[in-house]
């Protein structure tokens, strides 16, 4: 399962996307209203263009999807980018949308839940909220470069933010190299 959030970072979410529908991995897809004008803007795409990447696309305010249940088996989710208005909401709990309710799903079930802020500077406030996430099992993937693999553009760190979300999935992938020692 994917969430959109509206968040800067919408170039991380379709080539996660992209990526996920190239390993054949199935995907469950919200995207949230604050998210649309932001795949606009970064992307130039609609939230229906990501359906040729995605198996299902579900509206966020479809709380009666399959998805919003515990009984509705996922392997996992990820929230990318995720605000901090969404961080805020799952971790206080709230499942207002689609998308929270399924991330509350994810942390009551125990199934991973990874969630890539794209905030900066961050607040005291959302910090204390990322650390109730981390502290309820969720997985929190900063939006961090990697200088030390000498990006050249932000493709590659658009993909090195991405393959490490594959990582966490268990999903192989050949957006980046790890490091390597200089000489190695």
């Amino acid at each position: 399962m994917v969430g959109v959030t509206g968040a800067s970072g919408a170039p991380i979410a379709v080539r996660l996307l992209k990526a996920l529908h190239e390993a054949g991995r199935p995907v469950a897809l919200v995207v949230s209203d604050g998210a649309v004008p932001v795949l606009f803007e970064e992307c130039g795409m609609r939230p229906a263009e990501l359906a040729a990447f995605a198996g299902q696309v579900y509206s966020d305010h479809d709380l009666a999807a399959p998805i919003a249940s515990g009984s509705n088996p996922t392997r996992a989710m990820v929230i990318v980018p995720c605000s901090g208005n969404t961080v805020a909401k799952v971790a206080l709990g709230l499942g207002d949308t689609l998308l929270t309710r399924c991330a509350q799903v994810h942390l009551k079930e125990r199934r991973p839940l990874v969630v890539v802020p794209r905030e900066t500077p961050m607040s005291t406030t959302l910090l204390r909220h990322l650390v109730s996430l981390s502290q309820d099992g969720a997985l929190v993937l900063p939006v961090a470069p990697p200088y030390y693999l000498h990006p050249r553009s932000v493709d590659d760190l658009t993909d090195y933010i991405a393959g490490k979300v594959l990582d966490h999935l268990k999903v192989p992938h050949q957006l980046y190299r790890g490091w390597r020692p200089a000489g190695g």
